[in-house]
């Protein structure tokens, strides 16, 4: 019994030698990516909810979480939220704290590797409390956009359209609005920062039920943003950007003014923490 047992202990022990010197002489396996899942989320906070260069949370800050669902296929769709507190701005008997935004579409890279086109629809709601007078109508929005995206080494962005097909942002007879936006990143190699710039015109349609001044001429207004992203990695960020617009005054008020009476669409800094799972 001992015999055997030596026996089989060096049989065994010259096997694990050869197994071990022919993994030191073959090259090792490459490990199995993980796999990567379709689902992600986020949550930021953020120093002041700007949309389109106008605060939609009064100049305050605001909390903000979403999800997105990526298929294979190139089809996503998603959902986003947020805290604002300007419905009530509308009207003073209506109230909304929240802003939910719903979405999906089909990005594809048509053009070449690094060349996404993006095409969905977008429809904003906010759930309310109380009834609209006129001139205002409920918020609610609905959007098609179109969207190119690009890469350039470690430039990145994109070039959308959007167009909606309702009122728009509780404007009155404002279905046809567009927004045209350009986007752009550069990632600096550098601590992981990365620069962002983006313009964008939002041309309001229409006009007010009983009145002769366009909402165009009142509502319309370009936006810009010039700011700093650092990504700690994890899926963990820090953006500050300077944000600003030209929206007109409304006689004698701001075109977007808070309760106060402060400008929504004035110049600002903005801090924003967002943490991707």
């Amino acid at each position: 019994m001992k015999t055997i047992q030596k026996t089989v202990i060096a049989l065994a022990a010259s096997s694990l030698l050869a197994t071990a010197a022919f993994a030191q002489s073959a090259p090792a396996a490459a490990p199995e990516a993980p796999e990567v899942s379709p689902i992600t989320a986020n949550i930021s906070l953020v120093s002041d909810y700007r949309y389109r260069g106008i605060s939609q949370s009064n100049l305050r800050p605001a909390v903000q979480g979403g999800f997105d669902y990526s298929h294979e296929s190139g089809f996503y769709i998603g959902n986003w939220n947020s805290s604002i507190t300007w419905v009530n701005n509308l009207n003073p008997g209506v109230s909304s704290g929240i802003e939910m935004d719903f979405y999906a579409g089909i990005k594809k890279e048509l053009i070449g590797e690094g060349f996404a086109s993006d095409f969905g629809v977008l429809q904003y709601y906010y759930p309310t409390s109380g009834n609209f007078t006129s001139p205002s109508v409920n918020p609610n929005t609905t959007e098609l956009y179109a969207a190119q995206n690009y890469t350039f080494g470690p430039v990145t962005g994109f070039l959308k359209l959007s167009y909606a097909v309702t009122n728009t942002f509780g404007n009155q007879n404002s279905s046809g609005s567009y927004y045209p936006d350009l986007t752009a990143n550069y990632d600096t190699g550098i601590w992981g920062l990365a620069l962002n710039g983006h313009v964008g015109y939002q041309y309001i349609a229409g006009t007010p039920a009983g009145t002769t001044v366009s909402n165009s001429s009142l509502y319309s207004y370009t936006d810009w943003k010039f700011g700093v992203t650092k990504d700690f990695g994890g899926g963990l960020s820090l953006a500050a950007a300077y944000i600003g617009t030209n929206a007109k005054k409304n006689g004698t008020t701001y075109a977007y003014v808070s309760p106060a009476g402060k400008n929504l669409g004035g110049s600002t800094g903005v801090v924003t923490l967002t943490k991707t799972f």
